[in-house]
């Protein structure tokens, strides 16, 4: 078989916010931008990888979502524990000194893991866990 991951969707809740994080502190392309009855779906991705991107989207924009999955989506999110996305580089302890300059919520600074990793993570503006691991 022959896949590739084309697209991953992340939840935001400041369009604005959610861009400049993406964009603008960890350098990724804006690939569409696309607004709906006063919501936003906002496709980023790596340079050079026109091939992956993130969707950065309206959590509660499906219509089949009831009040109750909204609170709770909602509290998820507060906590972190909604969505997460795993990214890689060659050399994480410079990218975590960029994104920490950035301003960006640090949840973990860069440590050896003992499955291979060198890794650390912050919170983007939504929430989301955005993990940055260096292969060792």
């Amino acid at each position: 078989m022959d896949i590739t991951i084309q697209y991953t969707f992340l939840p935001h809740t400041d369009p604005e916010a959610s861009l400049s994080f993406y964009r603008d502190t960890l350098g990724f392309e804006v690939r569409n931008d696309v607004g709906y009855d006063g919501m936003r779906w906002i496709t980023v991705g790596p340079a050079g990888q026109p091939g992956t991107s993130v969707v950065l989207h309206p959590p509660t924009a499906d219509p089949g979502v009831t009040d109750e999955e909204r609170r709770v989506i909602a509290e998820m999110m507060a906590k972190g524990t909604y969505a997460s996305i795993v990214l890689a580089t060659h050399d994480v302890d410079d990218v975590f000194e960029q994104v920490q300059a950035s301003g960006a919520e640090v949840a973990q600074e860069p440590i050896d893991q003992p499955f291979g990793v060198r890794d650390c993570a912050f919170r983007d503006p939504a929430g989301n866990m955005v993990r940055i691991q260096e292969p060792r």
